[in-house]
């Protein structure tokens, strides 16, 4: 089971970067980012686009949808970046927002490369159709 919570962060967006997001808050506060590998991103896929038949999505629809989540996580680690860099200037909580900042940053830079890698891939594919 999947529960949603902390409705006072949610906001119209696309898919891709609601999941990625949810992908990267695996993480939770220490930031450890093993969130889920391909075979795993793929199993929640499928059962996000057709939650009563999985075993009915196609290979296409997931490579989109892992490409669009992979791409979108770049936003995710951005923005909470962002909000730990104005937290640490506003918030009265007694929380190390400047060190979430970094952890935040330095995850984009991380992965900034491989993510548009696989995105410049997956749109290269297009060109001829």
């Amino acid at each position: 089971k999947l529960y949603f919570i902390d409705y006072e962060y949610a906001s119209y967006n696309y898919r891709g970067f609601d999941i990625a997001n949810h992908f990267a808050e695996y993480a939770g506060f220490e930031c450890d980012y093993n969130y889920p590998n391909k075979n795993e991103q793929y199993h929640f896929f499928r059962h996000y686009i057709q939650p009563d038949r999985p075993h009915e999505v196609s290979e296409k629809d997931l490579e989109t949808l892992y490409v669009e989540t992979n791409t979108y996580v770049l936003a995710s680690h951005l923005l909470w970046a962002l909000w730990g860099l104005i937290q640490a200037k506003m918030s009265p909580i007694d929380f190390d927002y400047l060190s979430y900042f970094f952890l935040r940053y330095n995850e984009y830079k991380r992965q900034k490369e491989k993510c548009l890698s696989l995105a410049q891939s997956y749109l290269s594919g297009f060109k001829n159709e």
